[in-house]
């Protein structure tokens, strides 16, 4: 576990080194923000459901982002095989890694609560689905940094890696809205595999295990393919 511990610290402090983290923030806020403040003068409604019902897609494309080099830049550059000769196992390298993203985004989230406080100061506010909204956010980005983790141990290429990782959030995302042609009862089926599905339902204020199940076993699904495919190239 300290094995873990070190590499979560040194994969957070790696975020900041380069200007990557902070150009991905920038756009964050910049997309989040406009959209949010657009939707709020427009509907006059003191609420943050619209910036929340858009954070899945969002994060489709900005959690690729962050995970494509977690992987691909130490199998690309070499670094993976001397870290390896560390006394650190693979459980310790894919745990500190998701760690880390997980983290990074957590902190992406945290400038987000101004929007909570303009609402709060020009309306009455329900802090039940912004609390909701804010445990859910964490519970998706989780999962998609897990997905990002499994596509960036995939291969060298990092473009590579952000595309894997982008089109498999982007299916979960999008999957009981692509597929609106099959029965009814097929619908309830493939609404229930969507992250979408879930994260809305959390973002409500409502707190159900079911849905808390479905990411962390999105997470657990996707660690595991990691670890199987960083076991394949040693």
């Amino acid at each position: 576990m300290r094995q873990a511990i070190y590499i979560f610290q040194k994969e957070f402090k790696t975020y900041f080194v380069s200007p990557i983290a902070y150009i991905v923030i920038a756009i964050f806020l910049l997309v989040t923000g406009w959209f949010f403040f657009a939707t709020f003068f427009l509907f006059d409604q003191a609420s943050l459901r619209n910036f929340f019902s858009l954070l899945p897609v969002i994060f489709s494309f900005v959690i690729p982002a962050i995970t494509m080099r977690l992987v691909s830049e130490e199998l690309n550059m070499g670094s993976y095989e001397i870290l390896l000769t560390m006394p650190v196992t693979f459980n310790d390298v894919i745990l500190g890694k998701f760690l880390a993203a997980v983290t990074f985004v957590a902190a992406m989230l945290i400038p987000t609560f101004a929007y909570s406080v303009t609402v709060a100061s020009l309306g009455q506010i329900d802090w039940g689905p912004v609390i909701g909204g804010y445990i859910g956010a964490i519970l998706l980005g989780a999962a998609f940094s897990a997905i990002g983790l499994f596509a960036s141990a995939l291969t060298r290429n990092q473009i590579i890696a952000f595309i894997t990782a982008m089109a498999i959030c982007f299916f979960l995302t999008l999957i009981d809205k692509m597929l609106f042609f099959l029965p009814q009862s097929l619908l309830g089926i493939l609404a229930y595999l969507g992250a979408d599905f879930h994260f809305q339902n959390i973002s409500k204020g409502i707190i159900d295990s079911r849905d808390v199940i479905y990411f962390l076993s999105v997470c657990f699904i996707s660690l595991f393919a990691a670890h199987l495919a960083l076991q394949e190239k040693h």
